[in-house]
């Protein structure tokens, strides 16, 4: 499937120019991506598409509507970085027609059981259709996985899905052609409200302090300095008391109003920043690595990127206007 990546960019549709189109409904992501435990002599009939985050899920089952079968690994609120497949997540594997990961080690776990014996399906790291921005480990410069926080980069996840499907099914590709149109057009959209909602805020104030490195693709997009994080780009990370003291100092210097967490961190240890620092912290915890549960508010990336920006819009004196 690596010929995908070469065509993406052309068929990739810049942010600021793609005529509207209808917007597609939230339960079609919903319905086409919830797991499947009995299946119709129809639903047996089409290819299967496995996928490891909960983000490329919704995503994948947009595009592909009732053409081809969704399955998702990893279950809303769980964090990828450090999620531990189980027997049935190998089984899916081995079934599966396509297969479609984030890549940049954002799932090592399952990348190392995708990468294993045993796996005939094709494989495409939707994710790595981007160009990565870049964090420091251990003095190693290495590619940052979270690249849906710009939501331009959602476009081109998009786009590569669209073209994956279309290879597996070709005789679906007018579905899945009008699918990623709707969609492309939704994130046109949120794109650019994300955008204004942003603008609001006071620009001394247009800092951001989170729990893990997830948000330097949304900070860079939409104008946001990222401060500090506790730990760095893997959740697996512990922080040091010396970072945190230099990140509370930096807090203080800052004068930054509040600071997040996110869902899928414990949030002990940012709430006790927050009160040495003498800052709020914003009582809606940020989505990072996964979309929430049913009735969180944020079970798609639509309304994932819409809560995401309302939370920190508003944290930091911002005027929020629903999307």
């Amino acid at each position: 499937m690596r010929f995908l990546y070469n065509s993406l960019r052309q068929a990739t549709t810049s942010r600021r120019s793609v005529a509207l189109w209808s917007v597609v409904a939230v339960g079609l992501g919903m319905a086409a991506c919830q797991p499947v435990t009995e299946e119709s002599g129809n639903a047996r009939d089409r290819p299967t598409v496995v996928v490891t985050s909960t983000i490329l899920t919704d995503l994948a089952a947009t595009v592909s509507g009732d053409a081809v079968t969704v399955r998702g690994i990893v279950p809303p609120g769980d964090d990828p970085h450090l999620y531990e497949p189980v027997p049935q997540d190998t089984l899916a594997l081995e079934q599966a027609d396509l297969i479609l990961y984030n890549g940049y080690n954002l799932e090592p776990n399952l990348i190392r059981l995708i990468e294993g014996a045993g796996i005939q399906a094709e494989t495409l790291a939707v994710g790595e259709v981007v160009e990565p921005l870049a964090f420091e480990d251990s003095g190693q410069t290495q590619p940052d996985p979270h690249v849906w926080g710009d939501v331009d980069n959602a476009i081109a996840i998009v786009a590569a899905i669209r073209d994956a499907l279309i290879a597996l099914s070709p005789q679906d590709a007018d579905t899945f052609t009008q699918n990623a149109d709707a969609l492309i057009a939704e994130l046109t959209q949120l794109d650019r409200w994300i955008l204004d909602q942003i603008e609001t805020i006071p620009p001394k104030q247009r800092t951001l302090v989170t729990t893990h490195d997830a948000f330097q693709y949304y900070a860079n997009a939409y104008g946001l300095t990222v401060l500090g994080t506790l730990i760095g780009i893997s959740t697996e990370e512990q922080p040091s008391a010396q970072t945190v003291s230099q990140l509370v100092q930096a807090i203080r210097t800052a004068g930054v109003p509040t600071i997040f967490a996110e869902t899928t961190i414990n949030p002990a240890l940012i709430t006790t920043m927050a009160q040495e620092a003498n800052v709020v912290l914003a009582p809606q915890a940020l989505y990072s690595d996964s979309l929430g549960a049913l009735g969180s508010g944020a079970e798609t990336y639509v309304t994932m990127m819409v809560s995401n920006t309302q939370t920190i819009v508003e944290g930091l004196a911002g005027t929020y206007t629903p999307f």
